[in-house]
Formats: C-alpha cells, sequence, structure tokens
C-alpha cells in the first residue's frame, strides 16, 4: 500500500496576498480557489513538478494555526543557484546557497544533497531549496 504526502497547510493570514506570493513570485501553480459556505475560502496551489501541493485559505479549519509558524518546508530542485536566481527575479528574497559543513552553515554549494537555498513567505513560513544529484 503506498502513503502519499499530497497536502501540507501553510497558515497565512491574507489569503490573496499569500496566493499572489505562490503564484506570481515562486511560480506555484493554482489548482483552485474555492469559497465553500460562505465563510470559508480553500486555495490548492502546487509547486511544478510536484505531486505534493500546499493549501492556504480562511475558516474550514484552515487557519487555526498562528501563521508564519510553518518552519522547513522543502524543495528539491535540480539546481539551486537557477532556482535561487528565479527566486530573485521575482522579488522573493532568499538567501545566498549554502551547504553544511561540520555540522554548520557555510556559503557555496556542497557535495550531492548539500546545497540549500532558504526564502519565507510573506507571514515567515520558511522554506528551504536542496539541490539533488544530477541524473546517472
Amino acid at each position: 500500500m503506498d502513503w502519499k504526502l499530497e497536502l501540507v497547510p501553510v497558515p497565512v493570514s491574507d489569503v490573496e496576498r499569500a496566493k499572489r506570493f505562490y503564484s506570481e513570485q515562486v511560480g506555484f501553480v493554482v489548482d483552485h480557489d474555492v469559497c465553500v459556505g460562505g465563510a470559508a475560502r480553500i486555495v490548492q496551489l502546487t509547486p511544478p513538478g510536484s505531486d505534493c501541493s500546499i493549501v492556504i485559505g480562511a475558516g474550514a479549519g484552515v487557519s487555526e494555526v498562528r501563521p508564519g509558524s510553518v518552519q522547513g518546508l522543502q524543495l528539491v530542485v535540480s539546481d539551486v543557484a537557477a532556482a535561487r536566481a528565479q527566486l530573485l527575479e521575482r522579488g522573493v528574497p532568499a538567501s545566498p546557497v549554502q551547504h553544511v559543513e561540520n555540522g554548520v552553515m557555510a556559503e557555496g554549494p556542497g557535495g550531492a544533497w548539500n546545497s540549500f537555498v532558504y526564502f519565507s513567505d510573506p507571514d515567515g513560513n520558511g522554506w528551504a531549496l536542496q539541490e539533488r544529484p544530477g541524473e546517472d
């Protein structure tokens, strides 16, 4: 039996601002944006090439967690420097490329699975980009 993670809630204070950030600046696809029962709004967005999406919204239990409280969300990319450049071009502040060396973060790329870039959404939810090794 497969167990697949398909949806991660991300708490935000302003749904429209977050939708613009994730779709226009980060490049996620808006899968749907629906209002349920007048008081609840659910927006599902998916990173390009991902089988897992995020959900932002208001009401219906979507916004019960403090905005900005989610940290450590991670996206895997084939070229972390190119992904960082894309974020910067779209106005998203992003850290320099970093790697773990002797247990601490150091500037520059590292070896396989050891190159990272960090950014946050407007509410402070924290994301990491991790470079995966190239295809053999």
